[in-house]
């Protein structure tokens, strides 16, 4: 099978989860280009997309939550959205793609590649077989308005919500949302911090603010630092590609040995297997990969939107904690969180809803497409 994987690079999740996939693709045998189809344009389109998407999270969360209403209140509208529209103008870039380039399955983990392929389909341009992969614990605004042979729900429990914004009950498979086989078949956690130069013995904490490195992150480490030297644990920080963020933290805690700053890593899942905490944003991707290391996991900041959604969905079953206030409830809730009976029961309800093979479902629900 060749297989074409379409992205965009609007936070790192839609990304991760196109490797993931291609990972599964290449494990069963098959072949699997992953591609941003901006960048038939050039590379300076595909990242002026993504970037203007990463600068508003960064400077104004509440801002791109506006957006994400807008959005909302639009899909109820019986017109296509300017998103279909503005999309639709790459419909012949990727006809001469296919035309090009032998493609038997194309797989959408965005919503962009997906309203092209319908532009395409509804121009009655011939597109390969088309499988949409939600990213989210949500019915992104505009899904409804794509044609997809194939939508990969994240959850069962998504069904009613998938239907009811008119996505075809029998086109929905429940596939989960796909990561890299290291988060969930990775190593010990002994192992893992020796492969990353970390104490055997301390205790880690790691803060994320995703790939972009938004969030209250400066907020969250004001109130850890105190109870690192308390309590002798270390915080591990992951600024992503938010290089303003990394250069200030990393001169404002350059001194103190209990705090390292990185920035983004190849190496997510060692370090959710060498660390004993996770707190960061509830992304679709991150949250998933937090489940299927079954890390105790703590969200914080979360991005109006999808990552409301997501959050919700974790916290209602048990997967995860939530704070609204970071000074007054972040310690509370980690003291929670260091409960071993807390901790267990987290992990248990975490492989109950997240098994985290959404990759392979993936690839054979593409497989049987081509039957």
């Amino acid at each position: 099978m060749e297989a074409l994987i379409l992205t965009c690079s609007t936070g790192g999740g839609h990304n991760a989860a196109a490797y993931a996939v291609a990972e599964a693709m290449a494990q069963r045998g098959h072949s699997a280009k992953v591609l941003d189809p901006y960048s038939l344009i050039g590379e300076r389109m595909a990242k002026a997309v993504g970037g203007t998407y990463v600068r508003m999270v960064q400077i104004s969360p509440s801002l791109f939550g506006i957006v994400y209403k807008l959005g909302d209140t639009y899909r109820r509208l019986p017109i296509k959205s300017p998103v279909y529209v503005i999309n639709g103008r790459m419909a012949g870039r990727l006809e001469k793609y296919f035309a090009e380039n032998k493609t038997d399955v194309v797989l959408c983990t965005h919503i962009f590649p997906a309203e092209m392929l319908t532009y395409m389909r509804n121009k009655g341009m011939k597109i390969p077989k088309t499988v949409f992969v939600a990213t989210d614990y949500t019915c992104v605004p505009f899904t409804e308005e794509t044609d997809c042979d194939v939508y990969c729900s994240p959850s069962r429990d998504l069904n009613d919500e998938y239907i009811k914004r008119g996505v075809p009950e029998d086109r929905i498979v429940h596939t989960g949302i796909p990561v890299k086989r290291a988060f969930k078949e990775g190593v010990s956690k002994q192992e893992a911090r020796k492969a990353l130069g970390l104490d055997p013995y301390s205790e880690y904490l790691i803060l994320s603010g995703g790939s972009m490195g938004a969030g209250k992150m400066r907020t969250a480490i004001r109130t850890l630092e105190r109870r690192l030297d308390a309590e002798d644990k270390r915080l591990i920080v992951l600024c992503g590609n938010n290089g303003g963020l990394y250069s200030s933290l990393s001169g404002s805690y350059a001194s103190n040995p209990r705090v390292t700053v990185l920035k983004s890593t190849n190496d997510m899942p060692l370090y959710l297997r060498a660390c004993d905490i996770f707190i960061g944003k509830p992304g679709g991707l991150s949250s998933t990969e937090c489940a299927a290391a079954g890390i105790p996991t703590l969200f914080i900041s979360p991005i109006p939107g999808c990552e409301t959604k997501n959050c919700e969905f974790f916290v209602n079953r048990g997967m995860a904690l939530t704070v609204r206030s970071i000074r007054h409830r972040l310690i509370p809730a980690i003291k929670r969180l260091e409960s071993e009976s807390t901790a267990a029961k987290m992990k248990r309800q975490q492989e109950k809803y997240i098994p985290g093979k959404g990759g392979e479902e993936i690839v054979k629900v593409c497989e049987g497409l081509l039957k």
